[in-house]
């Protein structure tokens, strides 16, 4: 027998034992829910035998569906409910004390579902935080004291799943992004932001999974506003939100989130937190500025993304940053256009530049940084930049100079002074636009005729830069493909011998290779 035969026998094997797993599992639960004092001990094997199969890093989603079938069905039959009266000694009964039996088991079966969540393999551990939501849900329907008639939500249980999703050592994506289908129900929104302050260590720092677990946690929770505008939805209980309660919340947790040691991947993920969803929760946003001036001196996306937070500070807190523009002016290079904040950047450019009363000196010192990075960036970004100098020209006739400058100097000799930090010593005035021009014989025709703008009359109305920036180069190739040429290049990629292929995805699909 092949090793694939092999190895496809062994699988069929497997599924099989793992089939007639399930069916025996079920069976006893089955064997249980119908007798359940004459069957206690089924209930006690397939506990231990879902830690054992956790401790073996085996299977446990048979097991955790059995328990969860099970406990369910004694909560909505009220069988583990006990009324919370004074009792005579007398009273107490044998059904009392089973009772309490099931209850005690039901606190270690959810306690080896919490330990479940750490399972090496993710569908078993997604499972396990499916299993514990199901069973936090029928408690809070059908909760284990019957009371006066108030409502019963068991905080200490989404507590635990809370603490067990906040791991030390591993990263929880794959829980957190599970978690997204609890976290947009407002009860579950109040609750969680009731319980995530004390979960934020304050007399130490966290280590770095941690935090990246708790910010990403934090991502997936609704911050209150939105949720309420939206139409609102329930996990188990009805309610109002109470924003001020909440935003008490969120502030007090962020201050925690603040004081911690950050690494460079939880500083950006917690840049990006701020803007995307905390900044308008904050009562003093402005108590931020040192820190948002501490990370403009970072570097790459921890400083665009801070230079977006002066950005809103300056806008909607009238904060004062003499320096911006030359912040703004050194964020522009080479390595911005090979992440992901690249459309951040230029839109927040477009509107730092966009008042007609800045010197122009300094708009003509970014007109030449981006016209000097056009030369070396990818085709789809020399687009944007094009599009992008056009519209300052448009903004700022008076720099129209540039275009045809009469003593601006030639490609050796240029007065522009591309290393000067501040912008208005840059001696761009005096300089001239002769990479547009070089541009106008760029290999592909998108390139040259966005660069041919210098040369024809200027359109009335800006161009939108919303248009370009997504595109990329899969998108250029498709289109330049997709016209009609009378010429062809025919060599795209340097040959090693005659008739072989020479990879490439694209080639293999527009082009038929013998």
């Amino acid at each position: 027998m092949s090793s694939s035969a092999n190895s496809h026998h062994q699988q069929q094997q497997h599924q099989s034992s793992g089939k007639a797993l399930s069916r025996q599992l079920k069976a006893k639960g089955s064997e249980f829910l119908a007798a359940t004092e004459s069957s206690s001990n089924n209930l006690l094997e397939i506990v231990a035998f879902l830690k054992e199969s956790n401790a073996r890093k085996s299977a446990v989603i048979p097991c955790l569906l059995v328990v969860e079938s099970i406990f369910c069905e004694l909560l909505k039959r009220n069988e583990m409910q006990i009324v919370v009266q004074p009792l005579k000694p007398a009273d107490a009964s044998s059904g009392s004390s089973h009772k309490q039996w099931l209850q005690a088991q039901y606190k270690e079966s959810f306690s080896a579902i919490l330990e479940c969540l750490a399972h090496e393999k993710s569908a078993e551990s997604v499972q396990a935080l499916t299993t514990a939501m199901k069973l936090i849900v029928a408690e809070t329907e059908h909760p284990l004291e019957a009371n006066t008639g108030t409502v019963h939500f068991p905080m200490s249980k989404l507590r635990q799943v809370l603490q067990a999703m906040l791991s030390t050592d591993r990263l929880n994506t794959h829980l957190v992004n599970r978690f997204l289908e609890y976290s947009a129900h407002l009860d579950v929104i109040y609750f969680c932001w009731k319980i995530l302050p004390s979960l934020a260590p304050k007399e130490f720092c966290p280590s770095t999974v941690f935090i990246q677990n708790y910010l990403s946690l934090l991502g997936t929770i609704c911050f209150g506003k939105e949720a309420v505008e939206e139409s609102p939805s329930f996990l188990c209980i009805q309610m109002q939100l109470d924003y001020p309660y909440i935003r008490k919340h969120i502030n007090k947790t962020w201050s925690c989130v603040m004081n911690w040691k950050h690494d460079e991947t939880s500083h950006r993920q917690m840049l990006i937190l701020l803007l995307e969803k905390v900044l308008s929760h904050l009562d003093k946003p402005v108590l931020l500025t040192d820190f948002l001036m501490d990370s403009l001196d970072v570097g790459g996306a921890i400083s665009l993304l801070a230079l977006q937070g002066i950005f809103v500070l300056i806008q909607q807190h009238n904060l004062t940053y003499p320096n911006i523009y030359e912040k703004l002016y050194s964020m522009f290079e080479p390595e911005i256009f090979h992440t992901k904040f690249k459309a951040r950047l230029f839109y927040l450019a477009d509107i730092f530049l966009s008042s007609s009363h800045l010197p122009e000196g300094l708009v003509a010192a970014f007109v030449k940084r981006l016209a000097r990075l056009a030369l070396i960036a990818p085709p789809q970004d020399i687009v944007i930049i094009l599009r992008f100098i056009g519209n300052l020209f448009m903004r700022h006739p008076a720099l129209k100079r540039l275009i045809f400058h009469p003593t601006g100097g030639e490609v050796p000799h240029d007065p522009y002074v591309m290393d000067e930090r501040d912008p208005i010593k840059s001696n761009a005035l005096d300089s001239s636009l002769w990479e547009v021009a070089t541009l106008q014989s760029h290999v592909l025709p998108s390139v040259a005729t966005a660069a041919k703008f210098i040369s024809n009359p200027f359109p009335t109305a800006e161009w939108d830069l919303a248009s370009v920036l997504e595109i990329n180069e899969n998108d250029i190739f498709d289109k330049e493909i997709a016209k009609k040429s009378k010429e062809y290049a025919l060599s795209l990629e340097r040959p090693t011998s005659m008739f072989v292929h020479c990879g490439g995805e694209k080639t293999s699909q527009c082009w038929k290779l013998y």
